[in-house]
């Protein structure tokens, strides 16, 4: 399986550690550092399936995830939240409308995962999501 994901993080390392244990699955990876630049680039790229991780400069990933959930154009777009959450992180992400989670430090197996999982919500073109998934705390 394949397909675009968008993964949006602060963190060089972290960004580079998650493109590389997707890409060795066959995934395309487009990054950004924040909130804000996600939101530039992901009109450009259309990803499939988007990880954000919470703590971020500009714009932090819950606040990211509802403008995405507002927009239309992306208000069905599968969202992992890939962060050391509090459980108050996950309950307003579930609020906002995240579909999964995965808590850091994280296996790389259980991210490869979590994406296949978002990948199978994403539809036809124009049509991101048939439903919502489980939360899933893992890590």
């Amino acid at each position: 399986m394949s397909g675009r994901v968008l993964v949006v993080d602060d963190s060089e390392v972290i960004r580079q550690l998650i493109r590389v244990n997707l890409e060795l699955e066959g995934f395309e990876v487009v990054t950004a550092a924040d909130g804000a630049e996600c939101l530039e680039v992901i009109r450009r790229v259309r990803p499939d399936v988007v990880t954000l991780d919470v703590v971020m400069p500009r714009l932090d990933g819950l606040r990211t995830a509802a403008r995405l959930r507002a927009t239309p154009d992306t208000c069905r777009l599968p969202i992992a939240i890939v962060s050391a959450c509090t459980p108050a992180d996950l309950d307003l992400g579930e609020t906002v409308g995240v579909d999964g989670y995965l808590g850091k430090p994280f296996d790389p197996a259980d991210l490869v995962a979590l994406v296949r999982r978002l990948m199978r919500l994403t539809g036809p073109p124009g049509g991101f999501r048939s439903g919502r998934t489980e939360r899933t705390d893992l890590g």
